[in-house]
């Protein structure tokens, strides 16, 4: 099905940041919109970065063992930048042992107090089995301690752009500075996925064998209805939780829940997410590759605005329920502005945000689609005072 209009009208702008709205309009029909048990969730098309569902999504919120994402994702960037091999051994120490092994009553891999155990069995036990010592003696491996891990956890956490979440441990049992949010857990997630494809096959793994142990992947939708990855988690305080990424006729989502009642909760409502997620969407072509979608500012320019485009191969596209209640779909530009000359073509200018029934947000980068050159000095002048006193008008 293919859009039936796009219709453009450029209104008010009332900040640097929407400069432009659309009305998109689509030949689609209504259909009751999804819910879920769980007290947060979200779902999130990998290819494009499309919302397609969100409960809470920006809520601080106890993660448990889904925390553990982190520690493996601290763990892969020592593997892939050869400062740490999956042949090194670290020690189990006393804290580890007594705090997330055996002794502890939680998941655990039982590693022998004071032996050295192998890297990639760690990173097995941390991945399949959720061993917090697995976590823990990781965490002092890398950081010494793993108060110092923790604080390493929420420096990652905010260079690869995750705002909110904090860390107190290696392994998600309760604590109070351990909170993330759904949403994060899933950029989480695709950070996995797109940084460390050499690792990331850990997290479909069946199971995993250590000394007399056997240990079965946790995650009940591992090689099911396409899912390969990635975390349970549990604690009285949290509930359920699941962290899971599934690829169907070549399109991955990744969903993230928590708070759920039980077990089989956890499965089934992280299964009717994600088939609601590949059965009730469909790509809208909104804009062909070189069709112009819109106009940014530019300050001290050759020109004053720059045209805005979509990816060079693909254009601007959509994914939206194939159902909906309103025919209307609300969209604008937003970029931060005022953007100074030069500009090159090709550059990431600003974003189409699309918004669907419910929830559903996608978010579609734009490019400019010519140089724009600095003008002479005197005009540079100008145009910026211009711009200072009148604003939007200029």
């Amino acid at each position: 099905m293919t859009p039936k209009k796009i219709a453009l009208a450029l209104l008010a702008v009332i900040t640097f940041s929407a400069v432009l709205k659309l009305s998109i309009i689509l030949p689609l029909v209504a259909k009751p919109l999804f819910a879920t048990k769980a007290t947060f969730a979200i779902l999130i098309d990998a290819d494009t970065g499309a919302v397609l569902y969100a409960k809470k999504p920006d809520e601080l919120m106890a993660p448990a063992s889904m925390s553990k994402l982190m520690t493996a994702a601290l763990l892969f960037k020592e593997l892939k930048s050869g400062r740490l091999k999956l042949e090194d051994t670290y020690r189990v120490s006393e804290h580890a042992w007594r705090t997330g092994g055996g002794p502890s009553g939680t998941a655990a891999m039982f590693a022998p107090l004071g032996k050295q155990i192998l890297v990639s069995d760690l990173l097995q036990g941390i991945v399949i089995q959720s061993g917090n010592d697995a976590c823990i003696i990781t965490a002092e491996g890398l950081a010494g301690s793993e108060d110092a891990f923790a604080t390493l956890m929420t420096q990652e956490a905010r260079r690869i752009g995750l705002k909110q979440a904090t860390f107190g441990n290696a392994t998600g049992l309760p604590h109070p500075k351990q909170l993330m949010t759904v949403r994060e857990l899933a950029q989480l997630s695709l950070h996995l996925i797109r940084q460390y494809p050499e690792y990331y096959h850990y997290f479909s793994q069946k199971k995993f064998k250590y000394r007399r142990f056997r240990f079965f992947n946790r995650n009940p939708l591992v090689c099911k209805y396409g899912a390969d990855g990635l975390k349970t988690g549990f604690t009285k305080q949290s509930g359920y939780g699941l962290t899971v990424s599934a690829v169907k006729n070549g399109r991955r989502l990744v969903a993230v829940l928590n708070g759920l009642k039980s077990k089989s909760h956890r499965r089934t409502e992280a299964q009717k997410l994600l088939e609601w997620g590949f059965n009730g969407f469909k790509q809208y072509k909104l804009f062909a590759p070189d069709e112009v979608v819109g106009y940014a500012r530019v300050i001290g320019g050759s020109s004053s605005y720059v045209s805005l485009v979509g990816e060079a191969q693909k254009g601007a596209n959509a994914l939206l329920p194939r159902h909906m209640a309103s025919k209307k779909i609300p969209a604008k530009i937003i970029y931060l502005g005022p953007l100074q000359a030069p500009v090159k073509a090709g550059q990431k200018i600003a974003f189409l945000e699309v918004k669907g029934q419910g929830s559903v947000v996608n978010k579609i980068p734009l490019y400019a689609a010519e140089d724009i050159d600095q003008a002479g000095i005197l005009w540079r002048g100008i145009d910026t005072l211009l711009f200072q006193t009148f604003g939007w008008l200029f």
